[in-house]
């Protein structure tokens, strides 16, 4: 497939010290460059965004530009990065030209967030209980109706590929 043919954003819910080294584990285990997110950084297709640490990371939209914006506000659903906030500002930078994945994980940070993606036509996947640790995350959007599939852990690469070469397929078109 090449290079992306869009960039990759990260919410992950970790302690701000281990950021940084799961970024560089990103990118040894892809070969995709993974960065930590910093104000104003321009997202460009081909690399991977990583959410600082102890800030939501927001994307801003400026003309064709997308940039990450740091935010310091409250913790959303007991997280702090939060998908829903990250969610919430990239349907407002791109609508729902989106694919959202919701990994394992506690809670239900991602559900407000995936209902906005959804509304605005986005798709959203998200790992199956027997393969998540925790099925907090990804179930609340699948128990809502919101996923448009729901897969094992070994399956979420297929399907994001599958929609990377939709993207690709449709900007050679």
């Amino acid at each position: 497939m090449g290079t992306l043919p869009v960039p990759i954003v990260i919410t992950q819910h970790m302690m701000e010290k281990f950021i940084s080294i799961l970024a560089r584990q990103i990118t040894q285990e892809t070969g995709i460059e993974c960065i930590e997110g910093s104000e104003g950084l321009l997202l460009e297709p081909g690399r991977i965004y990583l959410a600082a640490g102890g800030s939501h990371m927001v994307l801003r939209k400026s003309g064709q530009r997308v940039t990450i914006g740091l935010n310091d506000g409250p913790p959303e659903n007991f997280c702090k990065p939060s998908v829903d906030v990250m969610l919430r500002s990239a349907v407002e930078a791109y609508g729902g030209d989106i694919m959202a994945v919701i990994l394992t994980g506690m809670g239900k940070d991602g559900l407000a967030g995936s209902e906005i993606l959804a509304q605005a036509g986005g798709r959203i996947v998200v790992q199956d209980q027997e393969s998540s640790i925790v099925w907090g995350m990804p179930g609340s959007v699948a128990n809502a109706g919101l996923a448009s599939a729901v897969l094992p852990v070994s399956g979420l690469a297929r399907a994001v590929r599958g929609t990377l070469l939709d993207v690709s397929a449709r900007g050679k078109s």
